[in-house]
């Protein structure tokens, strides 16, 4: 069987990854299923012989995985993201079980790369994380036991990922699609908005609250296109120009 071109358009993030041996198990776990775009957010770990080891035939998925500083970097030319999270979380879209978000980052992927974000083996991912990601995800365990380990976690969101390519959610769209806003398209609009309605009195940035979280939810939701984002920051650039007395 012919390994799905979607496959190729997905990117599995390990942020702030503590043990260097969840590397090496999540790199087997992908590359068992046709994955292998790695990229490591701020590893306490990395490169380390342990990962080597773990990763038992997946070495090369190792040595080609790429270590930046912060997850802005890693999703930045991502057109869409998926946060792996067990906890509710107020001011987050709804959470979608593993198989249905699967279907969705794979179509996503005929617009552009798409991102499945794994937190800390510990404390998971941050608000702030999951907050710059479009989509929470959760696998449906057990409530009465529901731990999952780091390379079990990679390896349910690999296999539901290989067999929604495998299906027709990976057949491309018909008709031709908008471009779609990549993750820095968006950072840079959300921090124009903010610089906005900052300036305007609007929003008091010492007492925040929960408005940029509850704007930055908005937006996630409407999932922006390029045009879209170039559209609005034209209008945020006219609310911030003076206007000329006639």
């Amino acid at each position: 069987m012919n390994r799905p071109l979607a496959l190729d358009r997905i990117r599995v993030v390990l942020s702030r990854t503590s043990h260097p041996g969840n590397i090496g198990a999540a790199a087997r776990a992908m590359k068992t299923m046709g994955l292998r775009d790695l990229w490591l957010v701020a590893p306490e770990s990395f490169p380390d012989e342990v990962a080597t080891a773990r990763a038992s035939g997946a070495v090369d998925v190792l040595e080609s995985a790429r270590v930046v500083g912060t997850l802005q970097e890693a999703l930045a030319d991502t057109v869409f993201s998926a946060a792996l999270t067990a906890r509710r979380r107020e001011l987050s879209l709804p959470r979608m079980q593993a198989r249905d978000a699967a279907r969705e980052l794979v179509g996503r992927s005929t617009d552009g790369i798409v991102a499945l974000v794994f937190g800390n083996e510990t404390s998971g991912m941050t608000n702030e994380e999951v907050g710059l990601c479009s989509l929470p995800v959760t696998i449906p365990t057990d409530p009465d036991f529901s731990s999952l380990n780091l390379g079990a976690a990679v390896q349910v969101l690999s296999y539901e990922l290989r067999m929604a390519a495998l299906g027709e959610a990976a057949a491309a769209p018909a008709d031709a699609q908008a471009e779609p806003a990549t993750h820095a398209d968006f950072e840079g609009f959300m921090a124009h908005l903010e610089r906005v309605v900052t300036a305007s009195g609007f929003h008091d940035p010492a007492n925040p609250k929960r408005l940029l979280p509850r704007m930055r939810r908005l937006f996630n939701r409407v999932r922006l296109e390029k045009e879209e984002v170039a559209i609005l920051r034209g209008m945020l650039t006219t609310f911030e120009t003076p206007k000329r007395r006639g």
